[in-house]
């Protein structure tokens, strides 16, 4: 796979012997790839490979000749090496870093996962006052099938588009499904209504605007409107609220109060404040409407195990993290199913439910964990071959996060901001909510000596509290084993200016790594990938605690159990998602196995006893594999065949809190004290039983 790179006209320090031996390829500088050396791509794309370009600005000349080149089939990588690393302060010594960026471009595409489908056909909703939303639908009714929702105000005089009104009860779905169910429950039914304004003129209240909708608070039922609205029949106070029901494929809201509420509106939805109502957030809507129409797909961002699922189990919640993270409302609980539920059409693939997930159950799709992994191995191998020391892994969105690396980037040419440091390895990512401490650790492991996430407005405030909580806990992990220094942060970007000064003290931020490199796959299992990660740092750490104390909430803990309360009844082993929790067959025992727990909950939310209590540690010894017994008993043995059927203090409790009932005196008690077969025999062979055979 070839690679072609330039230095913009002269503008770059570019080191093409450093590059190409860090990439096993011998490389060409050029100059002016885009104009007067474009024969060199032409003839790079010839021969029908996959070619790498490092440059985007001219990702669609490139393109255009690459489609006019014949035996160009194969389609073309682009990577940015200009603005993260060639303009920049420290731009001669970037070249470990951009020999880092070009390698992990020539990696494999991410596997096909499964799509998402959205099918328009441009039936538009525009809900808001009557004057304003005819003006949106003028602009956009060209292209799109349109129905106006009044909320008031005066119309014009032509009915250009169907218009209703009344109460809306509710608003859902996603693009091209989208329902509305409103109740019509004023007076003037508007298909009916020819807008010839008697109504208005006769009413003395003015309780009839020119939305042609009554005012029920200023009407004083002298029922003017009804006489001159005779011929008509549009004017009806005894007709009953209507309900309807009707579907829409996109949804334009006008009013100061969005009907959707969550961070990450529907697809499809769009909202607009009536001071947004004209200008260039207008103007950008209405082109974003129009290009909403034909058949569309994205992928499904998810996968999800249900068997791993520590949500729920016997209709009792545990852990509800990925609900409360999602920014889309997309997912949801079903305790009956002792499962979550994804909509894949309101899932905007942010990620963050897999990463607070504590499992692994649902995890993330596109790209997939292993090959994120991939890349990140990549670009730090690559770095520390080419002669790099202590790379900080810096995560982006490829959207305004993206913008704003470039702008730190152009900004550093022409001395307006210092450029992205030499040691800063830009990664962008579809959403940063998306990795977590799973990725982290691992390339703290591989040799990042700092990761920074940069957020911007893009981001839910409980993304940022969730990426915040993790760090905590990886940090304190690090701190632990003895790494000194700071390994994690979140870089909060407004413009450019305010990331390149966050950049230029991230350089300074760099915390300790082990001394070997690890060269580990990330695996598939989230729990696969963390256990790899903390065994090489744990091999190669400075110091070597027992234990070391995590804040509620982290991933890794133990429990503790309460021996008085604890009656061995095992509930909790039925409710554990994740067999940390286990009998055993041949005694009354609960055993725990520390690294398969994933604090949850679900063991203390089910215990009828209230004996069991969370404990966030991270426990660094052998014994943290290994099952342990947390409590057992002597068994009690049937009175009457000496077979063991269950505990002796669960017997005991049982009797002391039953023997005060009517149903079980005498012998009924004294059976409480048999195993199931001689409870039954006993039933049928003792004289002093009435029996309904006796009669």
């Amino acid at each position: 796979m070839p690679t072609l790179i330039c230095d913009c006209n002269k503008t770059m320090p570019l080191d093409p012997k450093a590059l190409g031996r860090a990439l096993d390829e011998n490389l060409t500088l050029h100059s002016t790839l885009c104009r007067r050396e474009a024969g060199a791509f032409q003839q790079a794309v010839k021969t029908g490979d996959d070619v790498v370009v490092a440059c985007t600005q001219e990702k669609r000349l490139f393109g255009e000749l690459g489609q006019q080149t014949e035996g160009a089939i194969s389609p073309i990588r682009f990577v940015n090496i200009r603005e993260t690393g060639g303009w920049s302060r420290d731009a001669k010594s970037a070249m470990p870093k951009l020999a880092a960026l070009l390698a992990s471009a020539k990696l494999p595409e991410p596997e096909p996962v499964p799509t998402v489908t959205y099918k328009s056909a441009g039936r538009l909703l525009v809900i808001g006052p009557l004057q304003e939303a005819e003006r949106f639908a003028a602009v956009a009714g060209g292209a799109l099938d349109i129905t106006i929702f009044s909320r008031g105000g005066s119309g014009a005089q032509e009915r250009r588009f169907p218009i209703v009104g009344g109460r809306i009860v509710k608003l859902s779905g996603w693009l091209g499904a989208f329902s509305l169910e409103w109740a019509q429950d004023n007076p003037i039914d508007l298909d009916l209504c020819t807008r010839c304004n008697a109504c208005v003129a006769a009413c003395p209240e003015q309780a009839i605007g020119l939305d042609y909708q009554v005012n029920m608070l200023a009407c004083k039922s002298h029922r003017s409107c009804v006489k001159v609205c005779d011929v008509a029949g549009a004017i009806d106070f005894t007709r009953e609220p209507v309900p309807h029901t009707e579907s829409f494929d996109l949804v334009l809201d006008l009013r100061q109060q969005p009907a959707f509420l969550q961070h990450a509106p529907p697809q499809g939805y769009f909202h607009l404040k009536p001071e947004d109502a004209t200008g260039a957030k207008a103007l950008d809507t209405v082109l974003k409407l129009r290009d909403l129409v034909g058949e569309f797909e994205k992928p499904k961002f998810f996968t999800y195990k249900q068997k791993l699922c520590a949500h729920s189990r016997n209709e009792q919640v545990g852990c509800n993290a990925c609900i409360e993270v999602c920014s889309a409302e997309a997912i949801s609980s079903e305790k009956s199913r002792q499962q979550i539920k994804v909509n894949p059409n309101l899932c905007v693939g942010c990620g963050a439910c897999t990463t607070v997930c504590p499992t692994g159950a649902i995890s993330y799709a596109y790209p997939r964990a292993g090959e994120q992994g991939l890349k990140i191995r990549t670009m730090l191998s690559t770095y520390e071959q080419a002669g790099g020391s202590a790379p900080v892994l810096l995560l982006h969105s490829q959207e305004l996060g993206q913008r704003l690396v470039e702008d730190v980037g152009r900004g550093a040419r022409i001395g307006a901001t210092q450029g992205v440091p030499a040691n800063v390895i830009p990664l962008a990512v579809w959403h940063v909510a998306s990795v977590g401490i799973d990725l982290w650790l691992s390339a703290v492991a591989q040799g990042a000596a700092h990761i920074a996430v940069v957020v911007t407005s893009e981001e839910a405030p409980q993304y940022v509290d969730a990426l915040e909580s993790q760090m905590q806990v990886a940090q304190a992990v690090l701190e632990g084993l003895g790494y000194e220094g700071s390994h994690f942060s979140m870089v909060r970007a407004r413009d450019a200016a305010d990331l390149d000064q966050h950049l230029q003290l991230v350089t300074r931020r760099r915390g300790a790594t082990p001394k070997a490199r690890a060269r580990f796959n990330v695996s598939a299992e989230k729990r696969t990938t963390v256990d790899l990660a903390l065994d090489h740092l744990v091999e190669h750490a400075g110091k070597q605690p027992e234990v070391i104390a995590l804040q509620p909430g982290s991933l890794f803990g133990g429990i503790t159990v309460d021996k008085d309360k604890c009656t061995l009844c095992m509930s909790c082993v039925g409710a554990c998602p994740s067999s940390a929790l286990q009998d055993n067959q041949t005694a009354p025992q609960l055993r725990f196995v520390e690294k398969n727990c994933v604090q949850c909950g679900l063991c203390a939310t089910t215990c009828p006893e209230q004996a069991i209590a969370l404990q966030p540690r991270l426990l660094l010894t052998p014994e943290r594999k290994q099952s342990r017994v947390l409590n057992e008993a002597r068994p009690f043995a049937c009175v009457r065949c000496a077979k063991p059927f269950g505990t002796l203090k669960a017997i005991e409790t049982m009797l002391t809190k039953l023997s005060g009932h009517s149903m079980f005196q005498g012998a009924a008690l004294e059976r409480l004290k048999m195993c199931g077969d001689c409870r039954v025999i006993d039933l049928h062979t003792n004289p002093n039983e009435s029996r309904i055979n006796d009669l």
